[in-house]
């Protein structure tokens, strides 16, 4: 019999270690929230240019393939054969006229219909299935699928809300502002995997407060600092959100003398890395966060999908696709590409979170018992026009919470 939680009286200010580390709990994420009412990122369209393109993916721990048919038509199916479980698909990404298990070569068309099983007569008259199988009650599980400018998403929920709604009207603007029609263009890819818990993840991109404070990078070169113009938004249900600033300049001021990630002479052979050009509205970084799978980023000319895929209550991996426009000029795309190395795997800047996620990890795992603290900004959680707050996290647990039943 499993150990009954109860979530600390203080409500979202505090967050129960149990939660990184519980098996029970994690398997209760798998079906509740991968699998349940939720939206999850699965691709970009610019992957999938021609008929029969797939990729193999996953939703938190369920394999699945994403497929363009002949017609155009774009298909999420789970990577089991409706046989005996094989994952067929192996690739990572490739082009198929027809999906067939390697075990008994039961073969599927893009659409995830059965269309051939071996023997299925039986051989000279004898064995073969029954003379009332169906071929068409035996194809691949498909997801629900929604698209817009070019990202797809799916969903295992029959029941869900439009993909817009399911935004919301903040969390919608941020998303069509990278997305606004244009065509894409995939430039590379990069995996890595965490020893940590994958809301780590989630609460370590919703925290503005240790941007300032871990990154030596974002600080010395004024990419980011406490003190810069900057914001954070929620939707209503506050499990979407994202930070959001401005650039500053690499100047130590009496607000963060007391930062010792500032260092005043730390200094690039190759400046051309900070060397932006102005391309977005407004903002110079925008980090979204779209429950229960995605990163969106936008660091200055940087653009790049964050997909999470749990391994596990102790390990997550992170896949990064990295994109621009088809119509950026070759410069642009130097750019991006360049600009790139702030982040991903080795990146400049997300090599401290990697670490830190594995630091807490190790420290929580061991104290089931114990709470983190939430309270900078305060207990509750709501938009701000700074960024010295754990609001967003607080509104990611409170509606984690509601989902949870915890």
């Amino acid at each position: 019999m499993g150990t009954r939680h109860v979530w600390p009286r203080e409500g979202v200010s505090r967050i129960p270690y149990w939660i990184y580390s519980d098996p029970e709990i994690y398997a209760r994420e798998q079906e509740r929230i991968f699998c349940g009412p939720s939206w999850n990122y699965v691709a970009l369209e610019a992957e999938l240019p021609r008929p029969g393109d797939f990729k193999r993916t996953f939703i938190g721990e369920k394999p699945v393939v994403v497929v363009r048919d002949q017609e155009g038509s774009i298909n999420v199916v789970e990577n089991r054969c409706a046989h005996r479980g094989v994952q067929f698909c192996q690739k990572h990404l490739g082009n198929a006229a027809e999906f067939m298990c390697p075990y008994h070569q039961w073969t599927y068309d893009l659409k995830g219909n059965l269309i051939g099983v071996p023997f299925r007569r039986g051989v000279k008259k004898q064995g073969g299935m029954p003379a009332d199988f169906d071929p068409k009650n035996h194809g691949l599980h498909r997801l629900g699928v929604a698209r817009r400018h070019g990202v797809i998403f799916a969903s295992f929920a029959s029941d869900l809300e439009p993909l817009e709604e399911y935004f919301g009207p903040s969390m919608l603007a941020l998303f069509d502002r990278v997305f606004d029609g244009r065509e894409l263009r995939v430039l590379g890819y990069s995996r890595q995997l965490t020893p940590a818990n994958w809301k780590l993840m989630f609460e370590n991109i919703k925290d503005p407060y240790h941007a300032s404070l871990l990154h030596v990078f974002l600080v010395s070169f004024g990419l980011f600092r406490a003190d810069q113009p900057s914001k954070v938004q929620m939707d209503a249900t506050g499990r979407h959100g994202a930070l959001i600033s401005w650039r500053g300049d690499q100047k130590k001021t009496e607000d963060h003398a007391d930062m010792k990630s500032l260092i005043d002479d730390f200094k690039l052979q190759d400046s051309t890395l900070l060397e932006p050009v102005p391309e977005f509205p407004e903002y110079t970084v925008v980090m979204t966060t779209l429950w229960p799978n995605l990163i969106i980023q936008q660091q200055s000319n940087t653009l790049a999908m964050r997909q999470l895929v749990t391994r596990g209550p102790a390990a997550f991996e992170l896949a990064w696709t990295y994109f621009g426009y088809a119509d950026d000029d070759e410069d642009m795309t130097r750019r991006r590409l360049r600009q790139a190395n702030l982040m991903g795997p080795a990146g400049f800047v997300s090599i401290d979170d990697s670490e830190v996620m594995k630091f807490s990890q190790s420290g929580v795992g061991p104290y089931p018992e114990r709470a983190g603290v939430m309270e900078m900004g305060g207990r509750d959680w709501k938009d701000e026009q700074h960024m010295v707050t754990e609001s967003v996290i607080r509104a990611f647990y409170a509606y984690y919470r509601r989902v949870m039943e915890l």
